[in-house]
């Protein structure tokens, strides 16, 4: 093997298409990886491999990473139940398990040589850099971040360079950067970057409301230690089954929202993202737990959540402090078992009904309806419980 190989990780996109002729005309034998983590059908996949060998790479491997993704980001992220800023659902997570197929590829051909896609602008930079620094002694190459600092519109220069070399750019890639994977969908760019209303091109998984279907949809969700299980009673791997909720709550308009972020880098960010299956998901869990958790489990556990949030938006998916988080989240599960039933008209989902041995039921008492005390009890308890506030509105209550 030569000592020029190099691994791309790529996605048959605008931006890694470029990369693939600019390293080579570098002198780089290119050796492209696909990670495979859902979103794409097989006609996709067809056309990614398609792209590669178009493009002249040295060798194209694609790998399954749905098993990964379930077990790396998609428990530990429904059990902490939070989204980034309480809205966006870290949908380009699975950049962290492209990485570990990345350099997987780099360890079987000898090279410590690798190469992204990612613009100088974004978030995805810091999180496959500090991905890569954090698992071993490697170079990483980042092309767009090259031209960059000669070119302003970076995008129409990746267009026209490979336009110039006879590769022609599918017409969507030309208005908007799409992500798709089995967590859900982001798009950017044009009228959503200018903070404009989307256009009708704007479209992803999630159907318009005039086609949302007439019936509801109602779904029965499992879970055992908060990881989800079984769908309508069949038990089947985590990710066959999100990739399932993906396209029956899809139907539906669910998990379709417009988000502007705080980015790692600073910049405000606006995309519009797409998480149906992602959706059920967290209702059906949050539903589930707060009946089984404890007051002081619930009031505490969303300041561990949105902290491993934090970490794993920003690029520290292998800091420390990111496994003891998830150490904790994972016993705080230890009673998150049993069924919900998840119900949508359209646009949003609702948790319609819950089954678990665990219910934090009192067996002589229903909230606002009866009770196993006495009015002297409670009353009781409101003088005690209430005594500090008390106590000071009578010390300094105006004369």
């Amino acid at each position: 093997m030569t000592d020029k190989n190099i691994v791309l990780a790529f996605s048959g996109g605008l931006d890694t298409s470029f990369c693939v002729p600019y390293l080579q005309e570098r002198g780089w034998q290119v050796h492209t990886v696909f990670a495979d983590t859902g979103g794409v059908d097989e006609e996709e996949r067809a056309f990614i491999e398609q792209r590669a060998a178009e493009l002249g790479v040295a060798s194209h491997v694609t790998v399954d990473g749905g098993p990964a993704i379930w077990e790396g980001f998609v428990k530990p992220f429904i059990w902490a139940g939070e989204g980034y800023q309480a809205q966006y659902p870290l949908l380009v997570s699975d950049r962290y398990l492209i990485v570990d197929a990345a350099l997987k590829r780099c360890d079987e051909l000898g090279t410590r040589v690798i190469a992204h896609g990612c613009t100088g602008m974004g978030n995805d930079q810091v999180r496959f850099d500090l991905t890569v620094k954090s698992l071993g002694d490697y170079e990483i190459i980042a092309p767009i971040r090259e031209i960059q600092k000669e070119h302003t519109e970076v995008r129409a220069y990746e267009q026209k360079y490979l336009e110039d070399r006879g590769f022609g750019v599918r017409a969507k890639q030309q208005a908007y950067t799409i992500n798709e994977n089995l967590l859900g969908l982001t798009m950017s760019g044009g009228e959503i970057d200018r903070w404009q209303a989307p256009g009708e091109g704007a479209t992803g998984w999630c159907k318009p409301r005039a086609q949302w279907p007439e019936q509801p949809l109602q779904v029965r969700i499992g879970f055992e230690r908060g990881e989800a299980v079984s769908l309508d009673g069949q038990r089947m791997p985590g990710h066959d089954m999100l990739a399932r909720l993906n396209a029956l709550f899809a139907q539906y308009g669910v998990g379709r929202g417009i988000y502007t972020g705080d980015t790692t880098i600073g910049l405000k960010g606006r995309i519009i993202y797409e998480a149906p299956g992602l959706a059920a998901l967290q209702t059906a869990h949050r539903a589930l737990e707060e009946t089984v958790l404890s007051k002081h489990q619930n009031r505490f556990k969303p300041e561990v959540a949105r902290k491993w949030v934090e970490l794993v938006y920003e690029g520290f998916f292998h800091d420390p402090l990111k496994t003891d988080l998830e150490a904790f989240l994972a016993s705080s599960q230890a009673t998150v078992n049993g069924e919900v039933v998840v119900e949508t008209h359209g646009g949003s989902v609702t948790a319609v009904a819950i089954d678990s041995p665990h219910i934090l039921n009192a067996k002589g008492a229903t909230y606002a309806q009866a009770a196993d005390w006495g009015v002297a009890e409670a009353e009781g308890f409101i003088k005690l419980f209430g005594m500090s506030s008390t106590l000071w509105a009578e010390v300094n209550r105006a004369p």
